[in-house]
């Protein structure tokens, strides 16, 4: 069952977990909290924890959110899993969406129920504007998203011209 299904897939997942914990290690242990290291005009390390959501929502909540996100994450990611497994191995653009939004589901997952907050470190600005702080596991989640994204175009136009 799983020689020809998107299981194969799961060593992106596991790369981007590993990456992602193995690099906000690194932060915590180089960076000191809310303090900026400028890298270039536009780029910062600043490590940051995060309580929230995407762009900090729901950080400034009693503490609940911590628990129900874990929940809502993991059921997402069992979901994608079953997905996953039940697409076809050459399902490429599809199956390495999902292993990419699994993998940084998974390490922002981890960070909460471990530490309950994300650790943070990304920093990109232009003239006082700034893109909120994210991480490996975000830019996993992002760059799957856009990959499933195109993928549901593609078979879209596919399937009407046939």
């Amino acid at each position: 069952m799983f020689k020809k299904s998107g299981f194969i897939w799961l060593w992106i997942s596991a790369l981007v977990l590993v990456l992602d914990q193995w690099t906000k290690s690194l932060a915590s242990a180089a960076l000191e909290l809310y303090v900026p290291n400028k890298i270039t005009e536009f780029f910062n390390l600043t490590l940051m924890h995060n309580k929230g959501v995407a762009f900090s929502i729901l950080a400034d909540q009693s503490g609940w959110q911590r628990y129900f996100i874990s929940v809502v994450a993991s059921l997402i990611v069992v979901w994608l899993l079953f997905w996953l497994i039940k697409n076809k191995k050459v399902q490429k653009l599809q199956n390495v969406g999902l292993a990419l939004v699994i993998g940084g589901a998974l390490g922002n997952i981890w960070d909460r129920v471990v530490l309950g907050y994300v650790v943070d470190f990304v920093e990109l600005h232009y003239q006082g504007y700034y893109w909120p702080a994210f991480n490996v596991a975000d830019a996993a989640i992002s760059v799957g998203a856009v990959l499933l994204i195109i993928d549901a175009f593609k078979n879209k136009d596919e399937s009407s011209a046939s």
